[in-house]
């Protein structure tokens, strides 16, 4: 790192923006709103950072680094998890506003993550769909699972609640369609993914939106960033089984019922998955297994633009 050299971290809440710098932290803090944007952008163009940093919070951070990426800004929105690990690595367990923004400067500088294109406005409606109709899923199986347990005047209002989710759930779907549809590229890959049997309407929408890097990547890197990629648990004398750890958890979820299906109805993932059950492996491991092969499979299609072929040697 040069003496030049400038690290940004921005702690994000509702109403505020707290900002640091690293080295030789100093925190300024900015009201969370279009105006308050405004002047934290001018206030970074003039110390021309290397790198801005923000945490992911759940989409307080979407506008702020939106501003920053269209002010040419070199923007990255961090998953929480790993600032706060780096935190407690370097003994840093009291937690504010302006210890977070230190913090996350510091992330900045020492790990340096790389800078990603965001997600333009189609992407982020997209994406906005998908989340709701895995809400709407979710929410639609609290309220059958209280229908079993509930009597009288609340069974019919439960169940109407449940009616009006399934419309919701409907209308979604339609939704989404339309949206895919609306873009040639979405549509062509759209295409190709749903070519794959095990490959629905659910699992296409959900890799497009949550997995924008599928078939620009290569098989080992996607298979991590998804969280299905095996990782060693080996230290001294302890020799563990290997495991999966961390990755895209709403992609792994989907991609996860995708598989099921691809058990049953895909001869490559059949034939696979019914290989390692002969060779002694328990189910759940070979069903993560065939998520993998699955994922590879479905990124060296996008990659080489090529359908489905059951006979077809995907190259990763």
């Amino acid at each position: 790192m040069s003496r030049s050299d400038v690290f940004v971290g921005i702690d994000v809440s509702k109403g505020s923006l707290d900002v640091a710098t690293y080295p030789g932290i100093e925190v300024t803090c900015f009201a969370n709103v279009p105006e308050g944007i405004n002047a934290l952008v001018a206030h970074l163009k003039v110390q021309g950072p290397t790198r801005v940093v923000l945490e992911a919070t759940g989409g307080l951070e979407a506008e702020v680094a939106g501003m920053l990426f269209d002010a040419g800004l070199p923007v990255v929105v961090v998953n929480a998890r790993q600032v706060r690990d780096f935190a407690r690595a370097v003994g840093k367990l009291a937690k504010t506003d302006a210890i977070d923004a230190g913090v996350i400067a510091h992330f900045a500088s020492a790990v340096k993550p790389s800078v990603r294109p965001l997600p333009d406005q189609q992407a982020k409606e997209l994406s906005g769909l998908v989340t709701r109709r895995r809400q709407v899923v979710e929410m639609i199986g609290a309220e059958t699972n209280r229908l079993a347990t509930t009597g009288g005047q609340l069974k019919a209002q439960v169940q109407a609640h449940i009616t009006w989710l399934n419309e919701c759930l409907r209308r979604l779907d339609k939704d989404l369609s339309e949206q895919v549809r609306s873009s040639p590229i979405w549509c062509e890959k759209d295409n190709l993914l749903q070519s794959v049997p095990g490959v629905g309407d659910a699992l296409s929408c959900c890799l497009l939106a949550h997995l924008p890097e599928l078939g620009k990547l290569s098989h080992k890197k996607i298979a991590a960033l998804v969280g299905v990629a095996p990782f060693n648990r080996d230290s001294g004398k302890f020799k563990g089984r290997r495991c999966v750890w961390g990755g895209r958890a709403d992609v792994r979820r989907v991609l996860y019922m995708g598989t099921l299906v691809a058990t049953r109805h895909n001869p490559a993932i059949q034939k696979f998955y019914q290989r390692l059950l002969q060779a002694g492996k328990p189910k759940k491991l070979a069903l993560t297994a065939c998520m993998r092969k699955m994922l590879t499979i479905l990124n060296a299609m996008l990659k080489n633009r090529t359908a489905w072929q059951p006979n077809y040697a995907f190259s990763s």
